[in-house]
């Protein structure tokens, strides 16, 4: 579905990502993980239109779609949705204000019907859709923040550090959510400072540093690679689950 050769991005005279390869296939969980400052974020940033780049080519959607010549508004459409870093919610607007801006290219009997999958996703958000988003709790923000992008019926999500800020008990909480939207046919593109954690439940992944790919496999043998491992997830690694079975 994504594939992605040569990426480069620079900030200034800094070279933040060096000639990233990468590809996700359709139906696939892919992780990016690595240390910060590896040019993860900065990947998705160029994937979504947000940050000028250079590829030897950016192809999306089974090679239809070159996003090397497409702007930033037109990716939502597309199919190609962003959750960022940080959330990036407007807290002044309801909860279903966010939710409804996500839908602004879908016809509005499209938006009203995909309204009411969203909720039936996110209860929480349901139950306080009147509220203003500025009220939420951080896991409940990036909930909405999800929830925003899903609207747009996207073919894939770009998630950026979906666990930023969070206790571990609404980590747990905030990847049940993305196991469950990854399980209802959405492909996802997770970037992720808990690599245990991310590697749990991704099909693939890879690590980078220095705006490199370092290693890349099936999650499952990067979770218990000795290299991966010493690097980036420590000798005695636990994911939030871990810490919330033993508590």
């Amino acid at each position: 579905m994504l594939e992605v050769e040569g990426l480069t991005v620079n900030y200034g005279g800094i070279q933040a990502v060096k000639g990233l390869n990468f590809h996700v296939n359709e139906g696939e969980l892919v992780c990016l993980i690595g240390c910060n400052g590896a040019g993860k974020t900065t990947t998705l940033k160029a994937l979504a239109g947000l940050l000028p780049f250079e590829a030897h080519h950016m192809y999306f959607d089974h090679g239809k779609l070159d996003l090397q010549h497409m702007q930033a508004h037109e990716r939502l459409p597309a199919g190609l949705a962003l959750v960022p870093e940080g959330r990036g919610v407007f807290k002044r607007m309801s909860i279903e204000e966010n939710l409804e801006l996500g839908a602004f290219h879908q016809p509005d009997k499209l938006a009203q019907e995909t309204l009411v999958q969203v909720y039936d996703t996110f209860p929480r958000l349901k139950e306080r859709r009147l509220q203003k988003a500025g009220t939420l709790s951080g896991g409940e923000q990036q909930m909405l923040a999800i929830g925003r992008a899903l609207m747009g019926r996207p073919k894939m999500l770009l998630l950026d550090e979906p666990s930023m800020g969070l206790a571990p008990l609404m980590v747990e909480k905030i990847f049940t959510v993305i196991e469950k939207v990854f399980k209802q046919g959405t492909t996802i593109l997770l970037v992720e400072q808990n690599a245990h954690i991310a590697l749990e439940i991704g099909n693939r992944g890879y690590v980078v540093d220095s705006g490199l790919v370092e290693f890349e496999g099936f999650a499952a043998d990067l979770l218990h690679d000795p290299r991966v491992r010493e690097a980036y997830l420590g000798d005695e690694s636990s994911s939030a689950r871990d810490v919330n079975a033993s508590a």
